[in-house]
């Protein structure tokens, strides 16, 4: 899995957690939600810690906390 399939999965995580849409978390992060569709799409494959953290602060958890799952164990090397 690479990072931003994970990054993905993630977010996926954390809405069904708190029962809430990928769209939702657009709106209470403040992150357009072309941006936000674009990450969930894969159309973009480098989501920048900046719009990491703001999906963070709209979620209320840390940078920490977002990292802090499994999936971000084993990731497939980027650079070969």
């Amino acid at each position: 899995m690479t990072i931003s399939q994970a990054v993905v999965k993630r977010l996926y995580e954390l809405c069904a957690q708190r029962n809430i849409t990928i769209n939702k978390v657009s709106i209470i992060s403040g992150v357009t939600q072309s941006t936000v569709s674009d990450i969930v799409n894969g159309r973009t494959n480098n989501a920048g810690v900046a719009t990491i953290q703001k999906l963070c602060d709209g979620l209320e958890i840390s940078i920490r906390e977002f990292f802090d799952s499994d999936l971000f164990d084993n990731l497939e090397q980027e650079v070969k």
